[in-house]
């Protein structure tokens, strides 16, 4: 048997309980077919690059599997027909990965950001002692006055 890694994307309105009912209706179809579905992860609700059947967000899930190739036809045969199922890709590996995915480490990864706007709320600019008044191209000299005579330089 084949091993593959298999993504799908449900639709934003349904329920992360939704969501893995699907799962587990779809790991079903596998095992029926003689097939074993190892570790599945569900990445979240997450934004979608463009719009995908009117629909801006999608419940992510992965899911590893060990089955014919006729169990995984019939499964991706099954998410074509499901309303709720958005996307979905099917990649052949040579091996499962045991630890968690690249997506599940980055979620990790979140919280030790801290804070990410640097300086202080002016942003790294110097202000000096202008306060907010902006700069002055004459400094504490006062600014010249145009002769009302004149009519822009031109004569």
């Amino acid at each position: 048997m084949a091993l593959y890694e298999h993504i799908f994307i449900a639709r934003q309105d349904v329920s992360q309980q939704q969501v893995e009912a699907l799962t587990e209706q779809f790991s079903n179809i596998i095992k029926e077919q003689g097939g074993q579905v190892g570790k599945t992860e569900y990445w979240g609700l997450r934004n979608l690059a463009f719009k995908v059947k009117k629909n801006r967000k999608g419940h992510y899930t992965l899911v590893n599997i060990d089955a014919p190739h006729a169990a995984v036809a019939e499964m991706e045969r099954q998410m074509g027909i499901s309303e709720d199922v958005l996307r979905f890709i099917t990649v052949r590996v040579e091996e499962h990965e045991t630890e968690p995915s690249a997506m599940m480490q980055s979620r990790g990864d979140r919280g030790d950001r801290g804070d990410r706007r640097g300086g202080d709320r002016f942003g790294d600019r110097d202000r000096g002692d202008r306060g907010d008044r902006g700069s002055s191209r004459f400094g504490d000299r006062e600014r010249p006055r145009r002769d009302d005579n004149s009519d822009g330089g031109q004569e």
